[in-house]
């Protein structure tokens, strides 16, 4: 079978649980990526990736996602993508080019789209269909954003033939063609054997507007050496140590971590979760992170705090109880990898041969979907 596999390039997490899948797909089908420029960048090298447009948030002065900016940004595009115009249809025949027979998506638009459009059976498999496809527990006050969040997700996306959705923690599917697995890790990740040493890894997803002089004052004042992940900076500062991208170098210094310290990304959570490593969540302005942040909060395995006001008191407060958070990650430690393969495989299968089920537009209104 011929897959085109596309992928949401705002940050790295798509692009992880993509990579984790794309070897055991790869040795069975012909398999072309079609990612947006960060998960473009971790997978070019290593598999047969096209770079696509990505529709993400924009920044404000102030490190936040400032929503006047993400419109004005992304408004073309999204006029562009809704009527289906040139840039959009530019996008398609780079996917025609490859005849696929399946698509596969990892929260991609563009790919969604071209799939429907053209009649090609297709099958979602990310985190954030979470929102659209399962009963959650939101953070306080969120439960009407989220369901907006989840409309709006099916908006873009629209109805899959087959859903798989991966998280670190457990939802309920709203319908039987939705499946969930466990956390969905790289290769290097379940090799690591973790050690408890004493340095705190800090990571955030889009450093250059997050990080800030009140998170500067906080870690600095933490007790413990850090080493921060994402930022622009290079080299060492008192106990800061800032380094360049590197996945290797990456999963190292998470294996040997006190603790963490990130963004509230599903991907980095599950890793750092499977490694036993107790996590201070800070969500960015975003219900899903939210989401993912309350979740460990209510699992045990670490606390929530904001990450624009991070504060030494919060932080201190965390490390005092790093020990506690990392016997509960224990209970929490699954591997969803086989798990996905092997229904991936199967939907593959099933589609081959014309087995679609995708419900009607208006699923989601009467609760068919």
């Amino acid at each position: 079978m011929r897959i085109a596999y596309a992928v949401m390039g705002y940050g790295r997490g798509h692009a992880m649980r993509t990579a984790a899948v794309l070897p055991a797909l790869e040795r069975r089908h012909q398999v072309r990526v079609f990612a947006g420029r960060d998960a473009h960048e971790m997978l070019r090298a290593e598999h047969d990736s096209v770079e696509i447009p990505v529709i993400g948030y924009q920044y404000g002065p102030h490190g936040r996602i400032c929503t006047r900016r993400t419109l004005q940004h992304n408004a073309p595009r999204v006029a562009d993508l809704l009527v289906a115009g040139p840039h959009t249809r530019a996008v398609w025949q780079q996917m025609a080019d490859f005849e696929p027979d399946i698509v596969i998506s990892d929260s991609e638009t563009y790919g969604h789209r071209f799939a429907r459009h053209h009649g090609i059976p297709r099958i979602g498999f990310d985190h954030v269909g979470i929102m659209a496809y399962c009963h959650c527990d939101f953070a306080p006050g969120d439960a009407l954003a989220g369901r907006r969040d989840g409309l709006g997700y099916r908006t873009f996306m629209g109805d899959p033939d087959r859903v798989i959705v991966s998280s670190f923690y457990p939802a309920t599917p709203r319908n039987e063609r939705v499946r969930t697995v466990g956390a969905i890790l790289r290769e290097p990740v379940r090799q690591a054997r973790p050690v408890r040493g004493d340095t705190v890894l800090v990571y955030l997803n889009k450093g250059a507007h997050q990080y800030n002089a009140a998170m500067d004052a906080a870690l600095r004042a933490c007790g413990a050496p850090v080493i921060v992940y994402g930022t622009r900076e290079r080299g060492r500062r008192d106990n800061l140590l800032f380094k360049a991208p590197s996945q290797a170098g990456f999963i190292a210094d998470l294996a040997a971590a006190r603790a963490v310290v990130s963004t509230a990304g599903n991907q980095l959570l599950s890793e750092a979760i499977h490694l036993g490593k107790p996590v201070l969540a800070l969500p960015e302005d975003a219900v899903e992170q939210r989401l993912n942040a309350e979740a460990v909060r209510r699992m045990g395995v670490g606390t929530r705090g904001a990450l624009h006001r991070l504060t030494p008191g919060v932080l201190r407060a965390f490390l005092a109880h790093d020990q506690t958070y990392a016997a509960a990650t224990q209970a929490h430690r699954r591997d969803g990898v086989r798990e996905a393969i092997d229904l991936l495989q199967d939907d593959i299968a099933a589609l081959a041969t014309g087995a679609r089920s995708t419900p009607g537009p208006l699923a989601w209104l009467t609760g068919a979907y």
